[in-house]
């Protein structure tokens, strides 16, 4: 049987046991999230990756009784083509009719639509709900997920400990939040808040975890009353030290399969647990017009048909902003992790420039000379898997450092312009010294989240790849150097980055910036600079952060993205035209941008000149961190750029 036979096996046991259900499905759903709508999950939460072979983080699969289908976003579009088998068919998000028109339009009446109600949101499930209601069509809430039925060697649930986030860290105690939250409540008249997305559980109750790579979260709800506070937990990750720490929080830990049940108590007012004030009653003394609080876009089907729809507050969760708005001590320690970030990501461009020298021949970063001399027995081949190893290995022996904070997209030539690329030691490519190299990387510090991305040459670029990355940087200084009022949006700035490229007919299909966590996700929102409609709900504000990651790609060639992490600050402007107060940004990322890339006949004056200060500041901030030879590196990496002649 054939690699892609065997992968598809599946979808025919599958089909199987739709026909058998009762009622019969003449489709199911498979998204990407967890009970949590994570974007990143944990192993045996990868259904779709299990049922299509695609593994981006983004996408959605229907299979009706005759088609599968595939729905993913704008970075995957070119991974898609390559993973999935001839049986699955492609949507391109924003380019196809969606999963919830395509069913409207291509189903029967009254056809049945299976759904794990605990892996949709509130939200998504209403908008199926309206579009399907057009035919009959019936989004069904299935008692038990279909693929988990035929998924033979899932992975099991791991019980990793629960770890207590130190305030030195944090920034903010658990009782302010906890304060914080419940003048939320009181505001909005509610009773109680359902908290089902894992970073805010985790930045909420200032606990981490180990449940999903890359992420240190745990896999858990909250549910916060005006008296009480509960953590749903699998409790053998809860040791004496975390149980003391809840307990004198005022946090009462129970199991996590008794999150839906108690639910249902919230809804009936009979919610009990440890109050604040040292008595123990329940929710029912608020009026009948008291609200239970969720999130419509984090909170899942199955929860929220435990409570009546009358007494749901849907609004955006109030902790989104606290957790996005950063406080001076999780600033400080984002500024510091950076600055070791950033010395790793150096000694790692000095190691693999050497390493292309001395074994494959190159010209290496600084000179430019086409063709390479590669040894003809390489002890140890240099790949896009070995070397970003070797860069794990130099952020391993910075202070503070618990892990990746994303898997490392280190990708040479036409895998560059795969966006999300991720490399596998088994069939990943070797490193080029006539290609570009992109490398897109993060770390997870107790102090903090990082994510940077790189792209280089070893060789001698062609004049279009210079022209191209000259446009990629000329959009990146400019989104950096913004100035703008209070109230603006992402949306309203993604332009920024993107006019360079659009002047000669260029793009890319990804954001420009997304939020990030501090010691949490590396995607965090609800802010982000874009063209999404999504970017238009949130003005960004003093104290977030967001990245710069503007890019451009050619399929089958090569790809360039350049990304620094920003700090939002007050602006410092001559005047304040309607005293709205005015916004800029704040660079904490360093490491040098290859100048031999650069054409800088291309850049103005003023983009000259921000070049160089960041070069300076660079060289400034990272040589206490570097050895010698690494330091005469940095000094001949981040010398002045001048207009060619």
């Amino acid at each position: 049987m054939s690699a892609a036979a065997s992968r598809d096996a599946p979808m025919d046991e599958l089909r199987a046991l739709m026909a058998a259900h009762t009622p019969p499905l003449h489709a199911l759903l498979v998204p990407s999230e967890d009970a949590h709508q994570s974007e990143y999950v944990s192993e045996r939460d990868k259904r779709r990756q299990f049922i299509s072979g695609f593994n981006g983080s983004a996408g959605l699969a229907l299979i009706t009784m005759k088609e599968a289908l595939l729905w993913t976003d704008g970075r995957y579009f070119l991974q898609a083509t390559q993973q999935l088998s001839d049986r699955w068919k492609l949507m391109r998000m924003g380019e196809d009719p969606p999963v919830e028109v395509w069913i409207a339009d291509n189903l029967s009446e009254e056809a049945v639509i299976g759904i794990n109600p605990w892996c949709i949101s509130v939200n998504t499930s209403q908008r199926y709900g309206h579009s399907f209601s057009k035919k009959n069509q019936t989004l069904f809430e299935l008692s038990s997920d279909l693929v988990d039925e035929i998924w033979k060697d899932r992975p099991l649930a791991k019980a990793l400990p629960v770890t207590v986030h130190p305030v030195e860290f944090a920034g903010r105690s658990v009782t302010e939040k906890l304060k914080e939250l419940r003048e939320n409540l009181l505001h909005e008249k509610a009773r109680g808040i359902i908290i089902a997305a894992l970073d805010e559980v985790a930045w909420l109750y200032n606990i981490r975890g180990d449940d999903v790579h890359y992420s240190p979260v745990v896999h858990s709800y909250a549910i916060v009353t005006l008296h009480s506070a509960f953590f749903y937990v699998d409790k053998r990750k809860v040791s004496a030290e975390v149980q003391n720490y809840m307990t004198e929080n005022g946090i009462d830990i129970r199991e996590y399969n008794m999150v839906q049940s108690d639910v249902s108590l919230l809804a009936s007012g009979q919610l009990k647990g440890s109050a604040v004030n040292g008595s123990s009653h329940g929710e029912n003394n608020m009026n009948e017009n008291s609200k239970v609080w969720i999130d419509s876009n984090s909170c899942c089907l199955a929860l929220y048909s435990k409570l009546g729809e009358d007494q749901v507050l849907m609004l955006q969760s109030p902790i989104a902003l606290p957790k996005a708005v950063k406080s001076p001590v999780e600033l400080d320690g984002l500024r510091k992790a950076h600055i070791r970030d950033g010395a790793a990501v150096v000694q790692y461009l000095a190691w693999l420039d050497n390493q292309m020298q001395e074994n494959y021949g190159a010209s290496g970063y600084f000179r430019e000379a086409k063709g390479s001399q590669k040894k003809e027995h390489l002890e140890v081949k240099l790949t896009e898997v070995s070397v970003s190893d070797k860069l794990e290995g130099f952020r391993a022996t910075k202070e503070h450092f618990k892990g990746l904070s994303f898997i490392t997209i280190s990708s040479v030539g036409p895998n560059a312009a795969i966006i999300h690329y991720s490399p596998e030691a088994s069939s990943c490519a070797e490193l080029d010294a006539d290609k570009i190299y992109l490398c897109d990387s993060g770390a997870q510090y107790l102090d903090g989240t990082t994510d940077i991305t790189r792209t280089v040459h070893f060789g001698k670029p062609s004049e279009h790849e210079k022209s191209c990355y000259t446009a990629v940087l000329k959009g990146h200084i400019a989104l950096d150097a913004a100035v703008f009022p209070n109230g603006t949006t992402g949306h309203a700035l993604d332009i920024l980055a993107r006019t360079p490229l659009w002047k000669s007919g260029l793009d890319y299909r990804h954001g420009t910036g997304h939020g990030i966590g501090s010691y949490l996700n590396v995607h965090e929102g609800p802010h982000l600079i874009s063209f999404r409609p999504s970017a238009q709900n949130v003005p960004l504000q003093a104290s977030m952060t967001v990245t710069d990651e503007p890019g451009y790609y050619e399929d089958g060639s090569f790809g360039i993205r350049l990304e620094n992490v920003l700090i939002v600050k007050d602006a410092n402007t001559k005047y304040n035209f309607g005293d709205k107060g005015y916004l800029a940004f704040e660079h904490i990322t360093w490491a040098p941008y290859q100048t031999k890339l650069i054409d800088t006949t291309l850049l103005t004056p003023d983009e000259i000149e921000w070049v160089n200060t960041y070069h300076a500041d660079c060289r400034k901030i990272l040589q206490p961190y570097l050895d010698e030879e690494e330091k005469e590196w940095l000094r001949k990496a981040t010398e002045p750029i001048t207009v060619s002649s």
